[in-house]
């Protein structure tokens, strides 16, 4: 009788043993669906990010290009508007080389 108790408590531990690892095994395999999950979702979001920031840099780029190309031609049409005067300034050049030589 003692025999048959001894053997029945052996194979009750093998069975816990089996549950145990079968259980490690479940665990390890939930683990890894997790991990490789949250992988594919955090290079999800991080492709969307990049492509969000991507587009945004694109369209800054397009209107700094486009507030410089108005600033560019309000500067060219404001020369463009002033009056020479070439005898006034070959004038002024000339007292100033004057006054530089003389210095």
């Amino acid at each position: 009788m003692v025999r048959n108790t001894l053997d029945h408590l052996l194979e009750v531990e093998a069975d816990a043993a089996a549950m145990v690892n079968a259980a490690q095994e479940e665990a390890d395999r939930r683990v890894h669906e997790n991990e490789e999950r949250n992988r594919l979702e955090f290079e999800e979001r991080f492709k969307a990010e990049i492509h969000a920031r991507e587009e945004s840099l694109k369209i800054k780029k397009e209107e700094t290009k486009i507030k410089y190309q108005k600033a560019l031609d309000a500067y060219k049409d404001e020369i463009s508007n002033i009056n020479v005067d070439e005898k006034k300034f070959s004038a002024l050049f000339n007292e100033y080389l004057e006054n530089f030589a003389g210095n």
